[in-house]
């Protein structure tokens, strides 16, 4: 790991010890107005990051865009200046039936395909099953549930080709116990458990590989978007670092 971040113009006074992530900056600009004191600390490259207080705890909100290798370098910036908590508040395409829009997946583990990223990192052509890191899931779950947020518990898939995916990939991943998957999980997991930052992910249905539900977009969702930004606050808050 390079010490000094590159993509990201931060420094460690920029960035808080905790951290929510998510790939679209729509959802970061939403989340970003849950803190209080909150100022931009980055635009470059598309990259929107914000840094402010909830609860009077510092929180930092970043963009890490699409697909395991543009949010790695994401994680790995952050994790360079400081961040030891991390939590991606992204959205997924459920595997099986039963969910609808807006609804929340809190992933127990996460799959990843042989090759790309994994392997430029662990050297070998694996598909090893990653998780979250125990405090931070627990807290999310505890805050999920005393929020009363409809949510389900499960293992994910982290897939590099979006347009790829179709009926028999569902078909395959579900077979295995998978119910959603999305582009991103596998890689925090992974340099989480290679950093020693802590982190995990929530996740809203944005669409079904097996329902006509559509697609939603950051605008859609935002009303959900902010209820599970206040769980994963909370449970940020509570979390050692």
């Amino acid at each position: 790991m390079i010490g000094k971040p590159i993509h990201l113009k931060i420094k460690p006074e920029d960035i808080a010890k905790r951290a929510i992530v998510a790939g679209d900056p729509a959802r970061v600009e939403q989340v970003s107005t849950l803190l209080d004191k909150v100022r931009l600390v980055n635009k470059n490259r598309g990259f929107i990051t914000y840094t402010g207080e909830y609860k009077g705890v510092p929180i930092t909100i970043a963009t890490h865009g699409v697909g395991v290798p543009s949010a790695s370098i994401v994680f790995e910036e952050l994790a360079m200046v400081g961040a030891k908590a991390v939590v991606r508040l992204g959205s997924c395409g459920v595997l099986v039936k039963g969910f609808k829009i807006g609804d929340v997946i809190i992933p127990t583990g996460c799959a990843y395909y042989p090759g790309g990223a994994y392997y430029q990192y662990l050297h070998e052509c694996v598909c090893t099953a990653t998780s979250p890191d125990y405090e931070l899931l627990k807290n999310l779950v505890e805050s999920a549930h005393a929020a009363g947020l409809r949510y389900a518990l499960g293992p994910i898939i982290s897939s590099d080709a979006f347009y790829a995916e179709d009926p028999e990939f569902a078909k395959k991943w579900a077979s295995r116990g998978v119910i959603a998957v999305e582009m991103e999980c596998a890689g925090l997991f992974m340099l989480g458990l290679m950093r020693k930052v802590r982190t995990a992910a929530i996740l809203l249905v944005s669409d079904s590989l097996v329902e006509d539900l559509g697609f939603a977009s950051a605008e859609e969702l935002k009303e959900h978007a902010l209820k599970a930004a206040e769980v994963t606050l909370e449970a940020l808050v509570k979390t050692k670092v």
